[in-house]
């Protein structure tokens, strides 16, 4: 069982940031990838960034390029969705999500084990 918990939600003004960060209980020499997702209230959950464990390579949402950044820390078995130039319509619930695959996944059901969710909340 993989536990993930996020944290640093938050209310921000639009063009602010906000940094998340999701601890994972996992150590494997596995290869594994994270993500994070979003759902806002009415909308299904959709993709906003992944990293592969190994080798850091990451993918984004269009809509987010640019001004999102994912990153990892080994050593702290964790992984971070740094937050620029924030829209009111980033207002989500933020999930993280783990995956026991290196290869790249956009969609929610090929994600083995979610965290709680954090709130971000971005005023205009």
């Amino acid at each position: 069982q993989v536990q993930l918990v996020e944290t640093g939600g938050g209310l921000v003004q639009a063009g602010g940031s906000l940094r998340l960060s999701c601890a994972t209980s996992v150590r494997t020499f596995v290869p594994f990838t994270m993500g994070w997702f979003r759902q806002a209230p009415g909308e299904e959950r959709e993709f906003v960034a992944a990293i592969r464990w190994s080798g850091g390579s990451t993918d984004y949402a269009d809509s987010v390029k640019g001004r999102f950044t994912i990153s990892r820390d080994s050593a702290e078995n964790a992984v971070f969705l740094q937050m620029s130039s924030l829209k009111p319509e980033d207002t989500a619930i933020y999930y993280c999500a783990f995956r026991w695959a290196g290869s790249p996944a956009t969609t929610p059901n090929t994600y083995d084990y979610w965290g709680q969710g954090t709130q971000v909340t971005v005023s205009s």
